[in-house]
């Protein structure tokens, strides 16, 4: 069975996502393993859950590349008591190496923003804002205009379902042409979204004052943007599968023999949300 030493694996995600272009306080890179051990089957994941570890345990996995950090913040323990700790105890006994690309995987080309992009409709995007010196998020414009619950329902179509679903701020029959996204967390860019003229702004994890806030200023200067908040892990999960196959692509070109390589992308939607009920339609009335 084909095996590839992980420190190669390594090399061509360093040059697809080099650390020097994450945000500085992000924590990317190797978390577990051993440079020199062979790796024979990839697991990719947006969260390094304990049930995605373990998904990835049950598999033979060897690797595990993962959107978001797992020690994103200094730990005192690993015992087991605590979820991290657990989490790194299974890693080590399973041993599974554990690689993360997030604020890198951010601004790469091909990488999250642009995947989400594709799924927005857009053929070409610039960076819809400079932070660090790194570009973050997109911006770009659909080949015809569309009403905003046909850009959402289209949205929603192409992103992984979430229970959460797809929410949607702005009236429903809004024209949508100039579209501002970004993966994951993105209220605070909402400011970036207004001054590059985005009739409607992608992202998730939208809170309720910035959202009410930038609604109500759009009202009184014409009406957008409109805002869509799609879910963290959705937005960032689209990436995944694209990831695995420019890794594959890449160490074929490096010369080395992928074909028993094997890579999959978790099947378990680590969106923490379990279900909704209740939910209301635009005209107040539950669904």
């Amino acid at each position: 069975m084909t095996s590839i030493p992980l420190r190669d694996v390594l090399s061509v995600l360093e040059d697809s996502f080099p650390q020097e272009s994450a945000q500085s306080w992000d924590r990317v890179g190797l978390v577990s393993g051993d440079p020199e051990q062979p790796i024979r089957r990839v697991h990719a994941a947006v969260d390094p859950t304990l049930e995605v570890i373990q998904e990835a345990r049950d598999a033979g996995a060897d690797l595990i590349i993962t959107h978001h950090p797992l020690l994103l913040r200094g730990l005192h323990s690993v015992a087991t008591t605590s979820a991290k700790g657990a989490a790194v105890t299974s890693l080590v006994v399973g041993d599974v190496a554990l690689y993360v690309a997030h604020t890198n995987a951010d601004v790469a080309e091909p990488g999250v923003n642009t995947a989400l992009a594709a799924a927005c409709g857009l053929a070409s995007t610039e960076p819809l804002t400079i932070e660090e010196g790194r570009p973050m998020g997109r911006v770009g414009d659909l080949d015809e205009p569309v009403s905003l619950a046909d850009f959402a329902a289209r949205l929603a179509d192409s992103l992984p379902s979430a229970p959460a679903g797809v929410r949607v701020a702005g009236p429903a029959d809004g024209v949508v042409r100039r579209v501002a996204l970004l993966g994951g967390a993105g209220d605070g860019l909402i400011g970036a979204a207004v001054a590059a003229g985005a009739d409607v702004y992608v992202t998730s994890d939208l809170r309720h004052h910035p959202a009410l806030e930038a609604r109500e200023e759009a009202t009184a200067t014409g009406g957008t943007p409109f805002l869509i908040d799609a879910g963290h892990w959705a937005t960032e999960s689209l990436w995944l599968g694209e990831m695995l196959d420019r890794l594959r692509e890449s160490l074929a070109a490096a010369g080395h023999d992928v074909v028993g390589l094997e890579t999959h992308v978790s099947t378990i939607c680590t969106d923490p949300w379990s279900f909704t009920v209740g939910a209301r339609t635009d005209q107040g009335d539950p669904q």
